[in-house]
């Protein structure tokens, strides 16, 4: 048996149709094979559509949105999940640690709010988006989500008018919102085949400008030195690394266990690893990092779950996402579940990116 698998834990009794056809799209999306070359034409008129619509903001047929504070946009050109909330919670700790008053709108996929709401750190996942959630109850920043930035800009500056910099999750394509720093967030995967959807992973072209490029390098089980080699930065590519060293359990998150120490128990005990993410494989590689071996359970992003959903998982522990944790802790039969462990991610960055971000908002140019 394969190291990191276990066949016997009943985890492969959720169904995930979801989860495989999001892997099939991705091996499609890797190489330019055939389904993806008779994708191609399709591929070529959203990429006439995206340059026609990028053509009209530039030109003022479609109208830009400046808000009264500056705006830092946090996407990707790769759909699915790079690493974009625990690069969102990094900046906005930055930012209030140099004295600013961030602010964070976003989409809040998987709500089911309509029109714009406001978001607190006791706010139902459910209304409101996991990602969201996770945020506002990480970083205590105002957070408000909805379909129309521009929108959601505006009703956070209206109920918390000390913002003075709002940072817009997932916001890259929303042009209708202006924006002063736009952040690029990618991964190992690079541009896939290079091509853009539905032949290709691309929301856009790989030639888009943008004024920094980060890019999520996978785990770091360890604490890092500030001189750690390897999460220095450049003005073109900055290095991010997603920390990973300890479990909290779901039910009492102040009950802590370190990834080395579940490694090293004799006998290893039986654990599934969950993870509903746009990239669940991103999170089973941290674990397997750090010593762990486990039965894999990929989940479709943003998942729903109940208490069913590790009813057939016959493991001494489940290890979770934070940002599924926000949602587990809904359901009374998780929340119970002592079996149940959330391992928190932390994005590690040079400091220096920082600086330059703080360099551009105060309207220097990055060294």
């Amino acid at each position: 048996m394969a190291r990191g698998s276990r066949k016997h834990t009943g985890a492969q009794q959720v169904p995930t149709t979801l989860v495989n056809t999001a892997a099939f799209m991705l091996r499609i999306w890797m190489t330019r094979g055939t389904v993806a070359k008779l994708l191609w034409p399709l591929s070529q008129l959203f990429r006439l559509l995206v340059a026609a619509r990028r053509y009209a903001y530039k030109k003022g047929l479609l109208t830009t949105i400046q808000l009264p504070v500056p705006v830092i946009i946090v996407g990707n050109l790769f759909i699915g999940g790079t690493g974009k909330t625990p690069l969102t919670i990094w900046l906005a700790e930055q930012l209030q640690q140099a004295g600013y008053r961030p602010g964070v709108i976003s989409r809040g996929y998987g709500g089911k709010h309509v029109g714009t709401r406001h978001v607190w750190p006791e706010s139902s996942p459910s209304d409101v988006g996991d990602e969201p959630a996770l945020i506002a109850q990480r970083t205590a920043c105002p957070v408000t989500v909805g379909a129309d930035r521009v929108a959601a800009g505006q009703a956070l500056l209206a109920a918390h008018p000390e913002t003075n910099v709002i940072i817009a999750d997932d916001g890259l394509q929303h042009y209708r919102l202006g924006r002063d720093i736009e952040i690029v967030l990618g991964d190992a995967r690079g541009a896939g085949n290079g091509w853009l959807l539905p032949a290709g992973p691309l929301r856009e072209p790989v030639s888009r400008s943008c004024d920094f490029n980060v890019v999520n390098k996978g785990s770091l089980v360890r604490s890092p030195h500030r001189d750690t080699p390897g999460l220095s930065t450049s003005k073109s590519v900055v290095s991010m690394y997603l920390q990973v060293l300890e479990a909290e359990r779901l039910q009492d998150r102040t009950c802590r266990w370190p990834l080395a120490a579940i490694a090293t128990t004799v006998p290893m005990p039986v654990i599934v690893a969950g993870a509903g993410m746009g990239n669940p494989a991103r999170f089973f590689d941290s674990l397997t990092s750090a010593g762990l071996v486990f039965d894999r359970l990929p989940l479709p992003d943003h998942h729903v779950f109940t208490a069913a959903t590790f009813s057939g998982c016959h493991a001494d522990i489940i290890l979770i996402t934070e940002k599924d944790a926000v949602k587990c802790r809904e359901v009374g039969a998780l929340l119970s579940d002592t079996r149940i462990w959330v391992v928190p991610v932390t994005a590690c960055i040079d400091h220096s990116f920082a600086d330059n971000i703080l360099e551009r908002l105060r309207g220097s140019a990055t060294a």
